[in-house]
């Protein structure tokens, strides 16, 4: 019998898939709750493919103890917490849903921009507190800043720095790019210019992070790259929150080095609520604005995502090969 370990939410699995469609005799084992390993192998030790949240850690001792173990599929993108070199030790295929919730992520980039530009978390919190002449009196003299009049720069350049590009592109902004493997043909065709990173970090109205998580990118903006920014800049981190170092960011934020930064993503998650950026002054308590990582969790977005996790066991079920492999 073909066993399916899940381990993510069994509503969204039931959800965004027609479990029906799948063959009678397999068996899915729902084991979100179960938090250790040797939980796990206790559920389910002999299962042949793993269904795993995107933040959900799937070890190499995991992976060395399923010895019928073929596939493990990420839900997301992010395939940073499963051991991919023990799995492909073990002749495991990992695969992911890469740039399959790009537009989704795109469209809450440049949503975050516009919120942070227009003051939108403190401009709410004003009128519900009676405050709304003088909120808008105070942001009209503050000055409020169109997009279009933003540079923007892009960190990173894969398909969900593209599609901002695009949208950002309908606003009339400027849009630069830094990534390792520049693509003439790619910017050309979007518009965007290729910057050198320390001067797209000087020079942008707004930065914001498109890159994956690895040995190279933890901490990539650290405060030596924070203190390069302009005093106006606005930060938006919709990709990891490994990123960032949050504890140099809280304090130039504090030291006014940057405007404000915008998250879908801290580290670690789930948040704890010793994360420096939860607590910042009464000063900067509108500088930073959060989203509870949802970016690229639109109804679209899961229901191409899910389609293609059991297409891609049914593959490697019926002996073909996996699409999205992250570890060939």
């Amino acid at each position: 019998m073909t066993k399916v370990l899940i381990l993510t939410s069994e509503k969204r699995v039931r959800k965004f898939y027609d479990l029906s469609s799948l063959p009678s005799e397999w068996e899915l084992i729902y084991a979100e709750g179960l938090k250790t390993d040797d939980e796990i192998l206790k559920a389910a030790p002999d299962a042949d493919y793993i269904f795993a949240d995107a933040i959900r850690e799937v070890s190499a001792n995991l992976i060395a103890n399923m010895s019928k173990l073929k596939l493990i599929h990420s839900e997301g993108v992010a395939f940073n917490k499963i051991d991919t070199a023990a799995a492909k030790a073990h002749g495991v295929f990992v695969c992911n849903n890469a740039a399959a919730n790009a537009v989704a992520v795109a469209e809450h980039t440049v949503m975050l921009m516009l919120a942070m530009q227009r003051r939108l978390l403190e401009g709410d919190m004003m009128v519900r507190s009676g405050r709304q002449i003088e909120a808008k009196g105070a942001f009209i003299l503050d000055g409020i800043n169109e997009l279009n009049a933003a540079h923007v720069g892009l960190i990173g350049f894969g398909m969900i720095a593209k599609e901002t590009a695009k949208r950002l592109k309908a606003f009339g902004c400027k849009v630069s790019c830094f990534h390792s493997t520049p693509n003439a043909q790619a910017e050309q065709a979007l518009g965007v210019d290729y910057l050198a990173l320390d001067e797209l970090l000087r020079s942008c109205d707004i930065i914001s992070l498109h890159l994956p998580v690895t040995s190279d990118t933890v901490n990539y903006i650290d405060a030596t790259r924070l203190a390069v920014l302009k005093p106006n800049a606005i930060l938006i981190n919709t990709a990891r929150g490994e990123l960032i170092d949050q504890q140099a960011l809280a304090k130039a934020l504090e030291a006014g080095q940057l405007a404000g930064a915008a998250f879908d993503t801290l580290t670690p998650e789930p948040v704890t609520k010793d994360n420096p950026l939860l607590k910042l002054s009464e000063s900067c308590r509108y500088k930073v604005l959060f989203s509870p990582h949802i970016a690229g969790t639109t109804l679209q977005a899961f229901q191409t995502m899910h389609k293609t996790v059991w297409s891609n066991i049914l593959a490697v079920e019926n002996g073909k090969q996996p699409i999205n492999i992250c570890n060939p």
